[in-house]
């Protein structure tokens, strides 16, 4: 069972959240925040495998609650789901640490989706946001002054993995990946996870990030 811990400021969107998750096998809300700093009290106490974040809420945003969640080194992963489609909030969000980052409008099945792939290390962007992300941030921030032409962890990786890597900063999903380089699915992931553990990635967004940096 995966556990989720809800924080947004509007009733109604907790209410909307809560039923999704009780309507879907495997799902459990544990919990509900009104504010950011609620959020990451109870993410310490209940520790959830995911906290769906609101990014607008009174006092403690939810940039700031995703920092403070993911600062503590716990499994919880945190999931930005929002209203606003502003890519500076989506930049801000993934660099605090969160796992992804969706819109509201997205469909259920598109939010369940994104809960599971974060619950098990994997991450999602909001397809439309992808590639803006890319072209207006990645020459700015993803490459600081000074960054090694190459880091010392990508001579680890088999020339398999960094085919599989590459792959990654493309935003291709394991499906993609397995099609592109004639592999099983299965077998996709198992490079995916060698890839993640020797490069020290937390997720596939800093796999991204790597790859696009190098």
């Amino acid at each position: 069972m995966t556990t989720v811990l809800i924080a947004d400021d509007q009733p109604l969107q907790r209410l909307g959240f809560g039923m999704l998750l009780q309507g879907t096998p495997g799902l459990t809300a544990v919990g509900e925040a009104e504010h950011g700093a609620e959020a990451v009290r109870l993410a310490a106490e209940l520790r959830p495998d995911v906290v769906l974040m609101d990014i607008r809420m009174p006092g403690m945003d939810g940039l700031e609650a995703t920092r403070r969640i993911v600062a503590t080194g716990g499994r919880t992963r945190v999931l930005i789901v929002t209203t606003f489609d502003l890519d500076a909030y989506a930049y801000e969000g993934l660099r605090a640490g969160a796992s992804g980052f969706l819109l509201k409008d997205a469909r259920p099945e598109e939010i369940v989706a994104g809960i599971h792939a974060v619950a098990t290390g994997d991450a999602v962007v909001a397809p439309r946001l992808t590639r803006r992300l890319l072209d207006a941030y990645a020459h700015q921030v993803l490459a600081p002054p000074g960054t090694p032409a190459e880091d010392p962890r990508l001579h680890t990786l088999s020339d398999r993995e960094r085919e599989v890597l590459v792959a990654i900063g493309q935003g291709w999903t394991n499906a993609e990946i397995a099609e592109r380089l004639v592999l099983t699915e299965s077998t996709v992931k198992k490079h995916v996870g060698r890839v993640l553990a020797k490069i020290g990635a937390r997720d596939r967004i800093q796999a991204v990030i790597m790859g696009v940096r190098h």
